[in-house]
């Protein structure tokens, strides 16, 4: 049974990671209906949640069915950094995490996310902030390193455990690797074979099929998985790969109609939490995931990014099932 802290995940658990625009509420809400065993909210500013941000503000939403979800935290403060896992403590999630691997340049230019790989002692006095600050568990999300030549990801494991986090996520990438090339997990593996590392390592990075992930457990040796990408229009990717590794069968592929229905699910999920504007539009950049490999679907992908409210959306889907679903012969 993999733990972290007092959560039990299973034997094997897998990770929704924490995407910027793609993992909240809505999103989250359909991954756990589909199989996540732990879900991260989207990265949050420091910065912009002790400035009292709308937009930081609301990315701290967590229901009760999403259990259990952290709230991922990220910032170049170390003050700051402590100050706002407080009030992120407030709103009771199972967890709060550290994002040390985001790559992109407005934020690892600003000293945050995978920054601070390049500043190790600053990395453990900003965990060491965090962990005083709350009562919660604390996990840290980070990267293989900033580039080739410092690849320090084990002095991280190593010294982040001894100050008291209680699971580590390692992307198979460095900072100036961005997302391009492949994944490397052969220092992930180092850091689960060190008999000095007692927390649970999750690798993430390229497992977008069961049969991945069931190879990346096994060559890999870590305690779970953490899938970002390969969930995007895809959030039966952790039910598939449970099935898979309990069974070595593949599930049936989803049907047009399933498809459908879980992304109307998806849909409303949106409205509620956003309501019936916002919820509308953020959708939008979910359907062709949804309907990734349908011939001649474009004409239906520009309506639904047109289309205004739920129920001429909803029309919309219903087309798509008449149009693309198989006939029952």
């Amino acid at each position: 049974m993999v733990k972290i802290g007092n959560i039990e995940l299973g034997d094997f658990p897998l990770l929704l990671a924490p995407m910027e625009d793609v993992s909240d509420p809505p999103f989250r809400a359909v991954c756990k209906e589909n199989g996540a065993d732990l879900m991260y909210t989207e990265f949050i500013s420091s910065e912009g949640l002790i400035r009292d941000a709308a937009k930081s503000r609301q990315k701290l939403d967590i229901f009760e069915y999403e259990r259990p979800v952290g709230i991922q935290l990220f910032g170049s403060d170390i003050e700051t950094m402590g100050s706002c896992a407080e009030i992120a403590s407030k709103v009771n999630p199972d967890l709060i995490d550290i994002n040390y691997g985001c790559p992109v340049k407005n934020v690892a230019c600003r000293g945050a996310g995978a920054a601070l790989l390049q500043d190790i002692p600053k990395m453990v006095k900003m965990t060491e902030a965090v962990i005083k600050s709350t009562n919660l568990p604390v996990t840290v999300k980070t990267r293989l390193g900033w580039d080739e030549s410092t690849k320090n990801v084990q002095e991280v494991a190593e010294r982040l455990q001894d100050i008291g986090i209680q699971a580590l996520s390692v992307h198979g990438r460095t900072r100036v690797q961005m997302y391009k090339g492949e994944a490397d997990w052969t220092l992930i593996a180092r850091i689960k074979e060190n008999s000095r590392i007692t927390i649970p390592i999750f690798g993430n990075g390229d497992v977008d099929t069961p049969e991945k992930a069931l190879e990346y457990r096994n060559r890999f040796g870590v305690d779970g998985i953490m899938i970002g990408r390969a969930t995007i229009g895809n959030p039966w990717i952790f039910n598939d790969i449970k099935h898979y590794m309990k069974t070595g069968e593949r599930l049936t592929p989803p049907s047009v109609a399933e498809r459908v229905e879980v992304c109307r699910r998806h849909l409303e999920f949106s409205i509620r939490w956003k309501g019936p504007i916002a919820g509308v539009f953020e959708m939008r950049r979910h359907y062709t995931n949804y309907f990734r490999g349908l011939e001649n679907f474009k004409p239906f992908r520009m309506r639904l990014v047109e289309g205004m409210s739920y129920e001429e959306l909803d029309g919309i889907l219903n087309e798509v099932i008449h149009e693309f679903s198989e006939p029952v012969c």
